[in-house]
């Protein structure tokens, strides 16, 4: 059971990032080359590697806490732990990040809604765990029968992660990027509401 756990870890994890992923590409876009990028391809290569490292920070942020709520999903099952335990662990990382912070950018109001997020997510993350499937499409439909089903997890979580940003905004004040953020909750739906057609078309059931 441990190895099938596992397993589906992998899957939501990927397509997690693989999400993650796909919102860098379509926000963080490389900047035309020089002719001194053309002509001296070090300097190419150092912008790739600044746009490519860009990403993958994007890609981290957009996972924070999708990924601590998945660790924690999978050890109650690997553990037998109750929600309660391992949301109390998060709550005391959390808080040392918090204080680990400088300049306050990382705030308690900050902290609370991620909290309220990865209580969501826990709960359907073990959905997922337990549900049979050899991809997350499978896992998808098994754990939600209708595409009613799981779009309302979904509007809860985009309700949840705008939450997240709108604590952002006020512990940032005039710093926080409204515009980036309201592109990201645009192309997140988009890309969640075509998700959702696909996986629950006739041809997709399993």
């Amino acid at each position: 059971m441990t190895d099938d756990y596992q397993r589906k870890f992998k899957i939501i994890l990927d397509k997690e990032q693989s999400m993650a992923r796909r919102l860098a590409l379509s926000l963080i876009k490389p900047k035309p080359l020089t002719v001194w990028e053309i002509m001296i391809p070090v300097i190419f290569i150092l912008n790739y590697v600044k746009l490519k490292h860009s990403r993958e920070i994007f890609i981290q942020n957009q996972i924070f806490t999708k990924k601590m709520a998945l660790d924690a999903t999978l050890d109650m099952k690997k553990k037998d732990l109750p929600k309660a335990a391992v949301m109390a662990q998060i709550d005391a990382k959390t808080k040392e990040l918090v204080a680990s912070v400088p300049g306050g950018i990382y705030s308690d109001d900050i902290r609370q809604q991620q909290l309220s997020e990865i209580d969501l997510l826990i709960d359907h993350y073990s959905l997922l765990l337990k549900a049979p499937g050899t991809d997350y499409a499978a896992l998808v439909t098994h754990a939600y029968r209708s595409a009613a089903d799981y779009s309302s997890f979904l509007e809860a979580l985009q309700s949840a992660e705008k939450a997240v940003i709108s604590a952002a905004h006020r512990t940032l004040g005039n710093q926080a990027d409204t515009h980036t953020a309201a592109k990201i909750e645009s192309i997140t739906a988009n890309m969640r509401a075509a998700e959702v057609s696909h996986f629950y078309s006739p041809q997709s059931r399993p």
